[in-house]
């Protein structure tokens, strides 16, 4: 282990990813990587798939998930998971903060 090993949100620019929606590429494995997501209210990220497994934890705020053609509205303290290639889009009911784990790594993520 070492000092490569920690990462502080404040160490990483954030990446505008669509109107509102901001990232944050925090630490990465060979295997998988952990990336904080913040969503200004009412930003939208549209239907799509990728292959990456994804699972995620709202922080903060308000998120509507739609899940292989499920909608859920998740709060704080609420989880979801997402496997390889199934159809997801979000919408911000709030501002919000989620945290948000891929595997393998996005590569387009890094």
């Amino acid at each position: 282990m070492n000092d490569n090993n920690f990462l502080s949100s404040g160490m990483v620019d954030p990446v505008e990813m669509l109107p509102g929606v901001h990232r944050r590429t925090m630490v990465t494995t060979d295997d998988m990587m952990l990336v904080e997501i913040t969503l200004d209210k009412g930003a939208v990220v549209p239907m799509h798939r990728h292959a990456n497994h994804q699972v995620g934890y709202v922080i903060s705020g308000e998120i509507e998930l739609t899940i292989d053609g499920v909608v859920r509205v998740c709060k704080p303290g609420d989880s979801y998971a997402m496997p390889g290639n199934v159809d997801h889009r979000a919408l911000a009911v709030t501002d919000c903060l989620v945290i948000d784990i891929f595997a393998p790594p996005r590569e387009d993520y890094r």
